[in-house]
């Protein structure tokens, strides 16, 4: 029920030991709240004075309160380190995100990561609240009540000692069956979760294709096989529940039938009998809500689980084999790969037996169809997919992996879809350069062709955007994009992963001509579908199902009327007027 890893979070062994002591104590309030509430009933039953049973209530409701302050107080010292262990995890999460880049996406789909990082967490939290205090409870408190029935009437409390594993070994068998019913629904939660996000993602193109409706069959289809995993973990759920008050029901009732042949046979007195009988539905309480509490945090658990099991892959080592220089790139520096392959996983190459050289500031288009190898190129530049075999020299270094703390200092990533976080404009913009001057941020936000826009904003560059805020176009985060790049000028590499892919024609042409002049200076690899880029470059590659089967000048491709020339071809219509 605990993954062992939870005891390797810092501050948890304090944790355990405060709740151990507190539940002690929880158990001894709830064995003097038993007793004197049994002293204070047989008094009354022998029409002794009323004032005989004052002190007895006084403890009782002493204990009473006690015992609920000890749950209080328990909650009160755990959540500290609930809320700080979840912050971290969340911090840690999104760190382990950045350093192992694509690749885990890839591997467990974007809607699951997203779920693992908002909801999972959340789940996560409501875990370890529950989860820490059930099992003390379940570890301390029957066992200090049975003691105490043992040391007043043996015979009860041998009895409860067997039944007690009898019900644990039956609600095993019901939770092994919810723990099954619970991971098929987690991973029909996974698969809802990345079905949501593909279709998000793909609706424009669907709807281009006329399949939107067509499409709308598949969703719900994945979406009826979610309710009916929960409606089965469920099901499950509410029959162990009801198997478990069965047991501890009818156990309580034997030992009130023992306890009444006892009274007839005058083998015990009234009020040890009463004080049995009044602490038997608390012998089984910590094992009620343990079982109660275990659907609702399987959940948590699975969670739990997987980001653990995230947090724990290996990332790249040897971070500061290239040396770092100022400035990180200039027109003599050179990047070599040689043979290089690259995979999402150990057992398969994206990218097979990759060469080539560049020097200085050169544009580098990168083109090829759909699933070509161009986005994971453009992964493996950016240090975010290590090499599976081949060597990468970068300013004649050679490296294992181009994760290097020097180079991620010297290049500007630029995706399709930009990034924008729930911040103004300017802190958007100074995003690389978080200390740079109003003024630096203003000329960066013209060079990009920005401040037409910028000036139609009721606050400027104070102007909250990115998620529930003012809503960007394409276009204009693009250009946010291009601002960053000119803001940090030190910078000299830049990473273009189809950043116009999901423009219009008449948006991009305009946009190109802001783009053009970042080009200057820089070392740029620009990967694309559409040719008419490749006008502007100094170099291309040429991919096709992950092998670069040409490279060279625009006007060698040209002339050697091969897979260059094929692709242009076929991709005319693509290029503007």
């Amino acid at each position: 029920m605990i993954d062992q890893r939870v005891f390797q979070f810092p501050g948890i062994r304090k944790v355990i030991v405060w709740q151990s002591l507190l539940t002690v104590i929880q158990a001894i309030l709830i064995i003097l709240q038993a007793k004197y509430l049994s002293v204070a009933i047989v008094n009354l039953w022998k029409l002794q004075a009323v004032g005989t049973i004052v002190a007895p209530l006084v403890i009782f409701a002493v204990a009473f309160l006690g015992r609920h302050l000890m749950t209080v107080l328990k909650n009160w010292l755990t959540y500290p380190f609930v809320e700080s262990t979840t912050k971290k995890l969340r911090k840690q999460f999104m760190a382990k995100l950045f350093d192992l880049g694509p690749s885990v996406v890839a591997q467990e789909g974007t809607g699951n990561v997203v779920t693992m990082g908002l909801e999972g967490i959340d789940k996560i939290q409501t875990y370890l609240m529950m989860i820490i205090g059930k099992v003390l409870d379940l570890a301390i408190t029957p066992w200090l009540i049975l003691i105490y029935i043992a040391l007043i009437q043996w015979k009860e409390a041998l009895f409860l000692l067997v039944i007690y594993p009898l019900i644990i070994f039956f609600m095993v068998i019901l939770g092994l069956a919810a723990q099954a019913k619970a991971d098929r629904q987690y991973a029909g939660y996974q698969r809802l979760s990345n079905h949501f996000v593909d279709t998000l993602r793909g609706l424009p193109t669907l709807k281009q294709l006329g399949l939107n409706k067509q499409y709308a069959g598949n969703v719900y289809s994945v979406s009826e096989d979610y309710r009916k995993k929960t409606m089965a973990t469920l099901t499950i759920a509410m029959t162990s529940t009801f198997a478990l008050d069965f047991f501890t029901t009818l156990s309580i009732a034997i030992i009130a039938v023992f306890l009444g042949f006892g009274l007839m046979d005058n083998t015990i007195q009234l009020l040890p009998a009463l004080v049995i009988l009044t602490l038997a539905p608390d012998y089984f309480a910590p094992m009620r809500n343990f079982a109660n509490d275990y659907h609702a945090t399987l959940n948590g658990k699975n969670a739990l689980t997987a980001v653990l099991d995230i947090l724990h892959r290996e990332t790249p080592t040897d971070r500061d084999t290239l040396p770092a220089a100022t400035p990180v790139w200039t027109p003599d520096d050179e990047l070599h790969l040689d043979h290089v392959n690259v995979g999402y996983d150990a057992d398969h190459a994206t990218l097979k037996d990759i060469s080539f050289n560049v020097r200085g500031f050169q544009k580098v288009g990168i083109i090829g169809a759909s699933g070509s190898g161009k986005s994971t190129l453009i992964n493996t530049l950016s240090g975010f997919l290590s090499p599976q075999a081949g060597q990468i020299t970068a300013r004649g270094t050679q490296v294992p992996h181009l994760d290097q703390a020097a180079w991620q200092k010297s290049f500007v990533y630029i995706p399709q879809s930009p990034y924008l976080f729930h911040a103004s404009l300017r802190d958007n913009i100074a995003f690389y350069t978080p200390a740079a001057s109003d003024e630096a941020v203003a000329q960066a936000a013209h060079r990009a062709g920005l401040t037409d826009w910028i000036a139609t904003l009721p606050d400027g560059f104070a102007t909250q955007i990115g998620e529930g805020s003012r809503g960007v176009s394409g276009g204009q985060a693009q250009r946010i994009a291009l601002a960053r790049a000119f803001l940090d000028d030190s910078r000299r590499i830049l990473l273009f992963d189809e950043p116009t892919a999901h423009l219009d024609i008449e948006t991009e042409v305009d946009l190109k001509q802001t783009m053009l002049p970042v080009f200057k200076d820089h070392l740029v690899f620009f990967a694309t579908h559409r040719l008419h880029w490749m006008n502007e470059m100094d170099y291309i590659l040429v991919l096709d199902h992950g092998r670069v089967v040409e490279q060279g000048t625009p006007d060698q491709l040209q002339a050697q009327n091969g897979a260059y020339v094929r692709l242009r071809s076929e991709m005319e219509g693509e290029a503007p007027a």
